[in-house]
């Protein structure tokens, strides 16, 4: 059995950045019904657009 191990979060930084009303929409209808945020959704699509750059190099 694996050991519980209670998860640490990960220090934040607040920044206010805009973007397209359609991207909004679309963020939001991908997310409905989903156990996810705004802001989690974004910071996923963040970090593998960051993967997707490192594995170009």
């Amino acid at each position: 059995m694996k050991k519980f191990k209670i998860p640490s979060i990960p220090p934040t930084t607040n920044k206010c950045i805009r973007f397209p009303n359609n991207i909004i929409d679309e963020v939001e209808k991908a997310i409905v019904g989903k156990n996810c945020t705004f802001t989690a959704f974004v910071v996923e699509a963040v970090k593998v657009a960051l993967e997707n750059i490192e594995d170009e190099k």
